[in-house]
């Protein structure tokens, strides 16, 4: 059992949620990004996932884009985000990382190339947002073989057999995607969201966590409800917006930006 799986066994257990903070790689270098990856877990993340910056983030919305071009400002790669991961282990070894981002990097690395690089970093899983399972056989073969998750996203217009698919080739956690649009966008009906996650867990054991719009304690405590964990992604990007482009960020600033994780940890950790 990887080390994600047995986190995700460990919440279930102890009818925890899963906490999983996204924030962009190298935004806005990657010092700051190495000192906000050890906040967050402080802070109470059980994952990080940490964003590849890419020139086209298609799915992402204003903020998390404004977080890619301040990483790509400071030369950012894929090579880099993997270093990071890297030096991320040196000290940590019980928060899971998953890797986010687009197809375009990894083709250009080589899928083999990639999966053996992410494994030695010590990377959990990979989730490409641009990839469909129809057309994953050759990344889902390498990452498999290099002992790393799959997580693809399910989303609200995604029909039942199209998300049957999706999860026979799921692993780590199934990604919901709260609403129809990119990310940073507010949330929609709750009640739909919780039918749809209910439909999911008929056809898996998975964790489905949810992502998309939650941005505080209040929606974090209530897509946690009806969901096995939650994703902070532009609310924690849009705090580290402030930070300087050519520094490494102050103790203190770490501590306040992280503070959102926090709180969201401390809300749903009141859940049963």
């Amino acid at each position: 059992m990887g080390r994600l799986q047995e986190i995700a066994a460990s919440a279930a257990q102890q009818k925890r949620k899963l906490l999983i903070p996204y924030l962009v790689a190298g935004d806005p270098n990657v010092e700051a990004s190495l000192a906000l990856m050890h906040g967050l877990a402080a802070a109470g993340a059980d994952v990080i996932e940490l964003g590849i910056p890419f020139s086209d983030p298609a799915s992402d919305g204003p903020v998390i884009q404004r977080g890619v071009e301040r990483a790509l400002k400071s030369k950012t790669t894929l090579t880099d985000s993997l270093e990071l991961v890297a030096r991320f282990r040196a000290d940590n070894s019980d928060t899971a990382v998953v890797l986010m981002g687009y197809l375009n990097p990894i083709e250009i690395m080589g899928y083999e190339a990639f999966s053996d690089k992410a494994r030695q970093v010590g990377v959990d899983g990979v989730l490409v947002v641009d990839m469909p399972p129809a057309e994953s056989a050759g990344l889902h073969q390498a990452l498999r073989a290099a002992g790393l998750e799959t997580i693809y996203l399910v989303a609200p217009t995604t029909t039942d057999k199209r998300a049957q698919s999706i999860v026979e080739h799921c692993s780590g956690y199934l990604y919901y995607v709260s609403l129809k649009g990119v990310t940073g966008a507010a949330l929609s009906d709750s009640d739909l969201i919780a039918e749809r996650i209910q439909a999911l867990r008929s056809m898996t054991d998975l964790p489905i966590v949810i992502g998309f719009g939650i941005k505080d304690a209040d929606s974090a405590r209530a897509m946690g409800a009806i969901s096995d964990g939650v994703i902070i992604g532009s609310a924690l990007v849009e705090r580290i917006a402030g930070l300087s482009a050519d520094a490494v960020p102050e103790a203190a600033q770490v501590e306040d930006i992280c503070s959102l994780i926090a709180l969201a940890r401390q809300a749903l950790d009141t859940l049963e």
